[in-house]
């Protein structure tokens, strides 16, 4: 999808969804059936706002009845729906607390890992091409850990596949994170820091696609640091584990990136960290190209 085609799709459903609802605030009067029945028509029309106030008066009018749990679970939906992740995390903490042994308590884990899991994620980014891997990875990281609890607690809710899944996902991504980070390192010639890096991909992040790329940082940073007896042994791995990977010539050479800088950096390079640096730094990203 072109970004133009893409753009008019967003100001279609921004225009939809200003123009969907004719949805009223719930009378004073309502009775706890009429309430529960008004936040479930607020939720259809995707009125999330209200719903989420209905749902509040309901359990505040009627702490002990029948709906009271259902909707404390049911605000945690409108809320991450309605893109107030934070308010959904909250919320899931708070029938978590309040209900720790309710038998939909899992679903609660499951949306706040979710919530987690799309908090950087805003409305534009479903139109645009977006690579969360150059972000903070510190909503990834909530995510897992909360994904991780519910497996742990729950392994055979309904919830747990999904979970799996995008633990998978976030697995991958907080691999990609580090080796752009020893990217960047690699520009400020940090050659230490980028084989770190390196190295930190391939001991935690087994089974994920961006070990060969950690494997090809530590051999292009051994290089740099003049440490053969390390790179040889990290291009073995590479070579015997990836031949295919791009960084590899046809004799499983390795193809050096760019040469030592070092003494040759100047003054002005120095000072301003790579900046204005001509030379073209490795860049290891051995993802297919995305559309």
């Amino acid at each position: 999808m072109t970004l133009s085609k893409s753009l008019v799709v967003f100001l279609l459903a921004i225009a939809l969804i200003a123009c969907s609802s004719t949805d009223e605030e719930p009378s004073v009067d309502s009775s706890e059936q009429q309430l529960y029945e008004d936040a479930q028509r607020f939720l259809r029309s995707r009125n999330f706002d209200i719903a989420v106030r209905t749902l509040q008066i309901l359990e505040s009018r009627y702490p002990f009845g029948r709906y009271a749990e259902q909707a404390q679970l049911e605000i945690i939906y409108a809320h991450y729906q309605n893109y107030e992740r934070e308010a959904a995390v909250e919320s899931a903490n708070r029938f978590i607390r309040l209900h720790p042994q309710h038998p939909n308590v899992d679903y609660a884990f499951y949306m706040r890992g979710l919530a987690a899991y799309e908090e950087d994620k805003g409305l534009l980014d479903n139109f645009l091409p977006t690579d969360f891997t150059k972000r903070d990875p510190g909503s990834a990281r909530q995510s897992f850990s909360d994904f991780a609890q519910l497996l742990a607690r729950y392994p055979n809710s309904a919830y747990a596949a999904d979970a799996k899944a995008r633990m998978v996902h976030l697995r991958n991504l907080l691999a990609r994170y580090e080796i752009n980070v020893a990217n960047y390192y690699f520009k400020r010639g940090a050659y230490q820091a980028a084989a770190n890096r390196g190295r930190y991909v391939v001991e935690n992040f087994q089974q994920t696609p961006a070990v060969a790329d950690g494997l090809a940082v530590m051999v292009q940073a051994y290089l740099l640091l003049d440490l053969q007896d390390l790179a040889n042994d990290s291009l073995t791995v590479l070579a015997a584990n990836y031949p295919s990977h791009p960084s590899l010539g046809p004799d499983g050479e390795f193809l050096n990136s760019f040469s030592h800088r070092g003494a040759e950096r100047s003054w002005l390079d120095v000072v301003t960290l790579g900046f204005f640096d001509k030379g073209a730094p490795a860049e290891f990203d051995n993802r297919p190209p995305r559309d």
